[in-house]
């Protein structure tokens, strides 16, 4: 038996459309089919990332991007889940975006040539420094479990496989660890992501906020 709506979104706007400048008439009139929360059905593009621009946590993640990793898309989507600050590219400037499913557009993304060009940046926000902590198993990284994690915090996750780069090594302020305890020696990069981003989440955001999204 099939499961859910048949179709995602709502059809066309029935009745006299709504007044205010964040809605989108194009949508009003065709349907709005995007993967959104009800609450920005039918509002433009640019009205949804003003909204979230209101709202947004003090976390950032960042990636390294020196094998065109294809985990990036899926880390850009579960940081607009999640609301981070920016998201920040660190290496080459392309990245296949399919895995973001579009949610780049609502997300402030930054491209760095390298990571101390990424931390030099993050230290130097004008609303106070975020320090830039790694995500990798090494000897010496805090636990993530034991938290809480920084308020003002940057998760910098390397490439799959060979993890954060001696230089991403050198530039962090810190490393944290994600415990594991099957045989293999790393998890997926964006599964790693997406840990990072929920500690912070757990640690630190206003989860009665009616505006939080559960389904």
């Amino acid at each position: 038996m099939p499961h859910g709506p048949a179709e995602v979104g709502v059809g066309p706007w029935e009745g006299a459309w709504p007044e205010g400048a964040h809605w989108d008439p194009e949508l009003l009139a065709g349907g709005d089919r995007r993967n959104v929360v009800d609450r920005y059905r039918y509002w433009s593009l640019e009205a949804i990332r003003a909204d979230l621009d209101t709202r947004r946590h003090e976390f950032h993640v960042a990636i390294e991007n020196w094998q065109h990793d294809f985990n990036i898309g899926t880390v850009v989507r579960t940081a607009n889940a999640f609301l981070a600050a920016e998201v920040h590219i660190v290496g080459n400037r392309r990245w296949n975006r399919r895995g973001a499913m579009v949610t780049d557009r609502y997300q402030h993304v930054r491209h760095h040539a390298d990571v101390p060009a990424l931390a030099a940046y993050l230290h130097a926000l004008p609303d106070g420094p975020v320090e830039l902590h790694g995500i990798d198993n090494l000897p010496g990284s805090r636990p993530l479990e034991a938290g809480p994690v920084p308020r003002r915090v940057c998760f910098l996750l390397g490439q799959e496989g060979p993890g954060l780069s001696e230089g991403a090594r050198e530039a962090c302020d810190a490393t944290f660890s994600i415990a594991q305890f099957g045989s293999t020696r790393s998890i997926n990069a964006s599964a790693a992501a997406a840990i990072a981003m929920h500690s912070w989440v757990r640690d630190h955001a206003d989860l009665g906020d009616e505006r939080a999204w559960r389904g």
